[in-house]
Parts: C-alpha cells; sequence; structure tokens
C-alpha cells in the first residue's frame, strides 16, 4: 500500500479562469503537471484533489465583481478535467487548507499515508496553508516547485522560500520521481530553526 498522496488544490475552472495572469500561469505548469501526475498514478500512488466549494452565507469568501464563485455544482468549481483521472479521490474543502473541517486527515490516515505531495494553486494561500496543517498534523511534506501556481510569481517565490524554510522539502517535479525510484520513498526533512 502507498503512504504517498498528491494533493492539489483549487484546479478549478472557475478558480484557474479568475485572470490572465492565473490563466498563463496554469497553462504554463499543465503539460509537466500532468505528466506528473500520470508518473504518480504510475507508481501506484493516490491522488486526492481538493476542490474549494464556496458557502453562500462566508463573509469572507471571495466575490467576482458580486458574484460567488465555485459553488457546489457549477461548471466553475468542477476540477479541470486535464488534472482528473478515474481512481483519484475529488473531495470538497470550504476554507484554503485542505485540513480545515474536512475528512481529509482520516481519509489519508486509512490509507497508510505519511508523506504528502503539495501541488496547484495559489502557492501563497492554499498550498501554504495545506502544507502548515499537514505539517501540524505529521506528515512529511514535498512541493514539487514546477507543480504549483500563482498569478504573481513574486508570491510563489516568497511561498516556496517560506515552505522550504519551515516545513517542506521543495524540488522539482523531476527529482521528486528520481528520488522515489531510487530510494522508493521520499525521506523526511530534517526540520532545523535558527
Amino acid at each position: 500500500m502507498s503512504k504517498i498522496a498528491v494533493l492539489t488544490n483549487d484546479l478549478q475552472y472557475e478558480l484557474v479562469e479568475k485572470n490572465p495572469e492565473r490563466v498563463a500561469a496554469v497553462a504554463a505548469a499543465t503539460p509537466h503537471f500532468t505528466a506528473f501526475l500520470d508518473e504518480i498514478r504510475r507508481r501506484g500512488h493516490h491522488v486526492f484533489h481538493l476542490q474549494l466549494v464556496n458557502d453562500p452565507d462566508d463573509p469572507n469568501a471571495e466575490r467576482y465583481d458580486g458574484h460567488l464563485p465555485v459553488q457546489r455544482g457549477t461548471r466553475g468549481a468542477e476540477v479541470i478535467e486535464d488534472f482528473l483521472a478515474p481512481e483519484d479521490v475529488v473531495m470538497e474543502k470550504s476554507k484554503d487548507s485542505g485540513f480545515y473541517e474536512t475528512d481529509l486527515h482520516e481519509r489519508l490516515q486509512a490509507l497508510g499515508v505519511d508523506t504528502v505531495l503539495i501541488t496547484g494553486m495559489q502557492t501563497q494561500i492554499c498550498v501554504q496553508t495545506t502544507a502548515a496543517d499537514a505539517f501540524f498534523r505529521g506528515y512529511n511534506i514535498w512541493v514539487p516547485s514546477d507543480c504549483v501556481v500563482s498569478a504573481r510569481q513574486e508570491d510563489k517565490d516568497r511561498a516556496l522560500e517560506w515552505l522550504d524554510g519551515y516545513c517542506a522539502t521543495v524540488s522539482d517535479s523531476a527529482e521528486v520521481i528520481s528520488v522515489l525510484d531510487a530510494e522508493g520513498a521520499l525521506p523526511r526533512k530534517n526540520i532545523k530553526t535558527p
């Protein structure tokens, strides 16, 4: 049984299509991102897509010109088809972190998962908060730097620096696959604070 799961964040039509910067960032990442997911699946590891679904009563949910995006049952809330495979798990979340008020931890534990690769959009928000919450729950965390996106490069860079300095091993997806193939697992980061 695989102890590794990839967690994608917010790869949903309405979130990606919010602005040209997001569209361009996701389009640039998609070829190697989808190839990485295929390699992960081929090796028998799990893929969970964390799907943001906004609650109409949430006063903090961002509106797009008065419109509440990614509402349950809408096309805009669907995970983009390019990233999906039949064996993947799609699970809803209502906030940035995939662990906040969800059963993600229980589902991962039931599968014996101890290592999570956190991917998706946006690096400085959903990727970062999901990684922190995974760390608080004792997971080994890797972030493939070419499988995370942000509308602004500086936001992505800042978030990757924070993740690497705190709770995650940050590398590119090719290195993740190389380490997996060589070692059969992903080593845990040796956490040292200054």
